[in-house]
């Protein structure tokens, strides 16, 4: 069974015509987790990227860049919501496709010039991913790439942050509803 048959949709959340991608359906379920962490793990063994350390955004983000920093032998880097880091930080804020929200890093998180591997569980209007990387920057690293376990072609996301020259995986797609 593939990783998308294991997302659960949920409709109508967090808002009327939303199609909610849950993935705590994936991740709690052992193959499907780990068939998440090795298709990463493959594609930045085998592949050519180059980055240094991982960054994840909060909440799922933490969970599959912190599994694949371990299978890869990286760093990793949480990129928080706002208030939730003890030192100081850079922040941005940006819109979702439902709202606003801000994200944070530690100012010594990423020195400059280092390379980025972003990660976070699903791509949809980009906002969250922009941010991220925006913060990146702020700190003078450079996003390698940027992954996700499910992209949402409709929303746009994804030719959002192409259209800003980032490099865009993703293991599986929903289109349409």
């Amino acid at each position: 069974m593939p990783i998308k048959s294991r997302i659960r949709t949920i409709p109508d959340h967090p808002k009327k015509g939303i199609m909610f991608r849950d993935i705590t359906t994936l991740i709690k379920d052992p193959v499907g987790f780990r068939l998440v962490i090795d298709n990463f793990t493959q594609r930045y063994i085998t592949d050519n990227v180059d980055f240094d350390i991982i960054a994840g955004i909060e909440a799922r983000g933490f969970i599959i860049g912190g599994a694949l920093s371990y299978t890869l032998g990286k760093g990793f880097v949480p990129i928080r919501k706002l208030g939730k880091l003890p030192a100081e930080v850079e922040r941005h804020e940006y819109r979702l496709e439902y709202g606003t929200d801000t994200v944070e890093i530690h100012r010594d998180a990423v020195d400059k010039g280092t390379k980025v591997l972003l990660i976070d569980d699903l791509l949809a209007t980009g906002g969250t991913a922009l941010a991220a990387a925006t913060l990146i920057e702020k700190l003078g690293g450079v996003v390698s790439e940027m992954a996700f376990i499910v992209n949402l072609p409709d929303v746009g996301g994804y030719r959002k942050l192409k259209d800003k020259n980032y490099n865009v995986f993703y293991l599986t797609e929903f289109e349409g509803d």
